[in-house]
């Protein structure tokens, strides 16, 4: 059984590592779009810009709804890789899906989430070995952090899997559409323990779960790390390049 601190400092850690994630997300998408708008003056152009950069992760967040949705038995209709503007939202792509209720909805919505996230991990661990930098970051050795990603990303083909890896990390975020079934799900789920809790009954199943959820939540939060430090630095040189454009 871990430290009675530990859960909670692994799953704070989890949390502002995936929100750090979906706000760099949001600040990418923003600086692409606006000097690509400065250079054409087409409100068109931005939304194929953002396409276009971010296609291997929109194909894999449209084919991550499909296939929960055909595992869950689920009829699919138009599958669509192409970027749609309705007002102020740009849609990047779709799949018409059967409803199968909240619990299915909410699986099939937050399907590209989980995906992403274990590619993400995958990638950072097997490709990037991004335990080496969550460790010399949590040192506070600056210096052993820079070599560790410079040598991730100098190895053979590192730049072609940063970009895949950018990708995914920058598409996979669920959409407003997506979310929608999700939050009677949660309300339900946390008025299930509530009421577990208030009954006294056993806690030993919370905390297996506890313990079999930690080495997951920190192997997911040494993968989005290595992940934001990316998405950091690509922030940064965009906006060098507004600045320098002086948009």
């Amino acid at each position: 059984m871990p430290e009675p601190t530990q859960p909670l400092l692994v799953s704070v850690a989890f949390v502002v590592s995936l929100s750090a994630l979906a706000w760099l997300s949001r600040q990418i998408s923003i600086h692409i779009q606006i000097p690509v708008y400065y250079a054409t003056r087409s409100h068109d152009a931005p939304t194929l810009a953002i396409f276009l950069v971010f296609l291997p992760g929109v194909f894999i967040h449209e084919s991550a709804h499909w296939l929960a949705a055909r595992l869950l038995g689920l009829r699919t209709g138009k599958f669509r890789v192409w970027p749609k503007r309705t007002g102020k939202s740009i849609g990047l792509g779709s799949v018409s899906v059967q409803t199968g209720g909240p619990v299915a909805d909410s699986l099939v919505g937050m399907a590209p989430l989980l995906a992403g996230s274990a590619l993400i991990a995958l990638i950072s661990h097997y490709v990037f070995d991004a335990s080496r930098l969550t460790a010399t970051l949590i040192d506070g050795d600056w210096r052993g952090s820079v070599q560790a990603f410079r040598q991730a990303l100098g190895q053979p083909d590192g730049i072609l899997w940063a970009y895949l890896l950018f990708t995914i990390a920058n598409s996979m975020m669920p959409s407003a559409s997506d979310r929608q079934p999700l939050k009677p799900v949660l309300l339900y789920a946390a008025a299930a323990v509530g009421l577990y809790l208030l009954l006294g009954l056993p806690l030993n199943p919370l905390a297996q779960l506890v313990d079999w959820s930690l080495p997951v939540l920190e192997y997911l939060t040494s993968a989005f790390i290595f992940t934001i430090v990316l998405n950091a630095l690509v922030l940064a040189a965009l906006f060098l390049i507004r600045k320098l454009g002086r948009m």
